[in-house]
Formats: structure tokens, C-alpha cells, sequence
């Protein structure tokens, strides 16, 4: 039979683009049918499957969750290198991945070989900057916060005590761990803009809560004011507020250690972790991962789900601080253990709002290779990952923008631009909020012509940034 012919307007719908990114199987097919004119004995015929089982997929009754599946898919389709990145694979042109102008088919993409000094240490990679000034010159923030944080600055800096009028009912555990429930998932679904709003009054009621209740019952409570100014410092983080975000760090550490729960500190250690890097403090952001997480391990709780989940979390933190300060060794040691972890915990799960897992390991992959400058790598570990793994937007939308840092090294601008577009497509408001990613559309912006120079720019201009 011909091969399926799709024109290529088609692929770049809007809805062909949703079809993609959710690898929605049966809508892909059904969008083959109309647009390539193809019954289902020729996409049986073109998948390599059986004719039955193209018609339970298109009909719902059989879910695709094999990768070899995808590829076959893919390729029966004859998909542009475009639509197979927003689908989750490798492209096929080699020119993609290389910049060489010799186009074929690839495997997997270069890896480049770390250096080695003659008395067998490894060179310090230099990292390439393609975030720097020349971005900076071309758009600015806009002037004001992006979240309006002024409250829960006002909140974190009233010392003396929750202001007038605060709600004294809903006081129970059970209504305050709802309440914190709400800002861990709302932040982890990439609604910042709502949590932000939520945080200041949550945590007043926290801090009136942790005088009022006493007993067993206080040591929870402060458990939940730990998650709480943990949601308050990540989002503050991304927001480069990070004095205030020092401080809310500061809060919810104390507050663990108030919880006296050893699976509680560990998770509040890892936003202070964050907090040091942020400030290029990598050596104390590895120490106290790190031996925090060795006091996990060292708890009498250190086999339940909750404290595995945690010191694989601060394991994965090391890593990064780690590759922040270019030790490709310590770090890919980190990252075994943290992989060690996630299989004795035995699959991929939100334990202590971690999302830690064998899925989450492999994001941290790439973004470690992403920092050490190895774009092949961070691609390579990235078409191993299946999205259906990943519950947690935040984890999600994190891993196309570390796929965009990666493009972007390789000088392929193109298809940084798509990653970033697939990233908003899925939570704008992680473009909105992040400054690092406002540096990478600027320094795209600076380095980009044409046509793609004014789509960035309009990407810029809906994320908040001006010329």
C-alpha cells in the first residue's frame, strides 16, 4: 500500500497538537482516517498491528501504554520531526540533534565523553551560558510582582502575631490538613497565581493554631505549618523572591523540627536544599541533602513510604547541587542511589508531595545532564520517560522546559521555541512565574530571526515580559 500521507498543515492544528502531547491514541488515529484517508487495514498495515486491534483502539476498548507502540504509530504515520517531540520522541533527523548538515536517521543522540585529565581526574565541564546578557537586552520583566506576593510577604514579616479578625473556626486537624492539601496539590498543578492568594490567610490560621492546640495533637499541627511555608518558599523561589523565600524556608524547617516526624524534616531539608542553590551555595545545598537524608535513613521509620520517598527526594537535590558545581561524579553517584530508592519503594508515588519515583529519577536525569552541558544526554534520558508516569503537572511542564535549555545548547531554536510552547500549552502560569525560563525566551529572542523571532516575541509578551 502507498504510504499514509498527512499534509503537513494538518500536523500543526491546534487540536492535532493536543492529540500529541496527550498521546491520545484513538484521536490520533481517527485524525489519520480523516485527514490521510486511511481505513484501518492501512494503518494496521502501516503500525505493523493487527486490524482488530487498531479497531479496539480507535474504539477505546485497548489502551497503548508500550513505547515500541508509539514509535510504530509514529512512524506508520510518516510524523514530522515536530509532531514526534510533542509526542515524546526523538526526532529523526540527525541535523536536529547534531546541528550537522548531513540529515539521517538516529538512534539516540550524541552523548559527548567527559574529558579526563592525565591523572585520571575529570576535567570541570564548562558549562556553555546561552542565558546571559544578550537575552537580558532584548526583553525586561514587566514592572511588579507576577503573583502578587505582597501578602504573603506581610504574613511571613508580622511578628507579632496573626492580625486582628483571623478565623478562629475550621481550627479541627482535619480542616487544616484540607486547607493544606489544597495549596500542595494547587502548587504542584501549577496554579501559583490561586495558592498565592490562598497562603497568607492559611498561614495565619496555622500560626494560631500551633498556640491553640496542644497535646499529640501540636506535633501535627506543626507538620502541616511545615508543608505550608514549604508551598509558600517554592513558590516564592520561582518567583526570585529570595529573601523572603530564605525565610519561609527557615519557617517551615522549624516547624519540622517542632513535628518531631523525621519524613516531615527530610521534606522541609529539601526546600532549604533549594534555597541555598538558589543563592550558588552547592557544596551546603549537597551537605545538607545529604545528611539529611542519611538521617532519614537512620529513623526508625526509615522503610515506610513516606521517609523512602523523602530520601530519595533529598538524594535527587544533591545531584543537582551537585552537577551545579560540575562534579559529574558525585553526582551521577547520587542519582544511583536515588534510583536504588525508587525501586525499593517500587513504583512512582506522591509520598509527602515528593512525586518521588524510578519516573522522577529519570527527570532528574536530564536535568542534570541540562546543567552539565550535555544536551545529548538530557534528550536521550528524556525520550525514556512515559508521560503517563507523571501525575504531577509541575514535574511535567519541568521536564519540556529542561528539554527546551537542552535545544537551545544544541542551537536548534526551533525546537526550544516548540518545547516552550508545549510547556504553555500545558500551565502557562509555570512560564509566567519562572524568571529562568524568562532569561531563556530572552536569549532565544536574541539569537533567533524571521518568523521565529516574532513568535518568541509573542510568547514573551503573554508570559509578561517587554521589550
Amino acid at each position: 500500500m502507498e504510504p499514509i500521507a498527512i499534509p503537513t498543515w494538518a500536523w500543526k492544528r491546534d487540536e492535532t497538537r493536543r492529540l500529541l502531547q496527550e498521546r491520545d491514541i484513538p484521536g490520533l488515529l481517527q485524525f489519520a482516517q480523516q485527514y490521510g484517508g486511511a481505513s484501518q487495514t492501512r494503518l494496521a498495515a502501516a503500525t505493523g498491528l493487527a486490524q482488530g486491534r487498531v479497531s479496539e483502539i480507535v474504539h477505546g476498548h485497548k489502551t497503548v501504554t508500550a513505547f515500541e507502540v508509539f514509535e510504530r504509530i509514529a512512524d506508520g504515520l510518516n510524523m514530522p520531526d515536530s509532531a514526534r517531540v510533542l509526542f515524546g520522541l526523538a526526532p529523526q533527523d540527525l541535523a536536529i540533534v547534531t546541528g550537522d548538515g548531513h540529515a539521517g536517521p538516529v538512534a539516540a543522540p550524541f552523548v559527548p565523553a567527559p574529558s579526563v585529565e592525565p591523572d585520571g581526574k575529570e576535567d570541570s565541564v564548562r558549562r556553555r551560558e546561552f542565558m546571559g546578557l544578550a537575552g537580558a537586552t532584548l526583553f525586561e520583566t514587566a514592572a511588579g510582582p507576577m503573583l502578587g506576593l505582597d501578602d504573603i510577604a506581610a504574613a511571613l514579616t508580622r511578628y507579632a502575631g496573626p492580625p486582628p479578625g483571623t478565623p478562629t473556626h475550621d481550627m479541627t486537624l482535619p480542616a487544616l490538613a484540607r486547607a493544606v492539601g489544597a495549596a500542595k496539590s494547587g502548587y504542584q498543578a501549577c496554579r501559583y497565581e490561586t495558592v498565592a492568594q490562598q497562603l497568607p490567610g492559611l498561614l495565619n490560621r496555622l500560626d494560631v493554631a500551633t498556640r491553640q492546640i496542644e497535646g499529640d495533637d501540636s506535633r501535627r499541627v506543626f507538620a502541616l505549618k511545615a508543608e505550608a511555608y514549604h508551598v509558600a518558599a517554592s513558590i516564592l523561589l520561582k518567583s526570585e523572591e529570595r529573601g523572603l523565600a530564605w525565610l519561609a524556608a527557615d519557617r517551615s524547617m522549624h516547624a519540622a523540627e517542632n513535628s518531631e516526624n523525621p519524613a516531615t524534616i527530610g521534606a522541609s531539608a529539601r526546600i532549604v536544599t533549594r534555597a541555598l542553590m538558589k543563592e550558588h551555595h552547592y557544596g551546603a545545598a549537597t551537605t545538607l541533602a545529604s545528611s539529611t537524608s542519611q538521617r532519614v535513613a537512620d529513623s526508625g521509620d526509615a522503610l515506610s513510604p513516606d521517609s523512602l520517598s523523602v530520601r530519595g527526594a533529598l538524594l535527587l537535590s544533591a545531584a543537582i547541587s551537585s552537577a551545579q558545581r560540575e562534579n559529574r561524579d558525585e553526582a551521577e553517584t547520587l542519582l544511583g542511589e536515588a534510583e536504588r530508592a525508587g525501586h525499593e519503594l517500587g513504583g512512582d508515588h506522591n509520598y509527602q508531595w515528593t512525586a518521588f519515583g524510578p519516573t522522577n529519577v529519570l527527570l532528574h536525569r536530564v536535568n542534570t545532564a541540562v546543567t552539565l552541558g550535555d544536551a545529548g544526554s538530557a534528550i536521550n534520558y528524556a525520550r525514556q520517560v512515559r508521560m503517563d508516569n507523571i501525575d504531577v503537572m509541575e514535574r511535567k511542564v519541568t521536564l519540556f522546559v529542561d528539554a527546551a535549555r537542552a535545544y537551545s545548547q544544541w542551537g536548534k531554536l526551533d525546537k526550544s521555541y516548540e518545547a516552550l510552547m508545549s510547556a504553555e500549552h500545558m500551565a502557562p502560569e509555570e512560564l509566567t512565574a519562572r524568571r529562568d525560563v524568562h532569561q531563556l525566551i530572552g536569549d532565544i529572542g536574541s539569537r533567533s530571526t524571521g518568523h521565529l523571532r516574532g513568535n518568541i516575541s509573542e510568547l514573551a509578551e503573554r508570559v509578561g515580559l517587554t521589550r
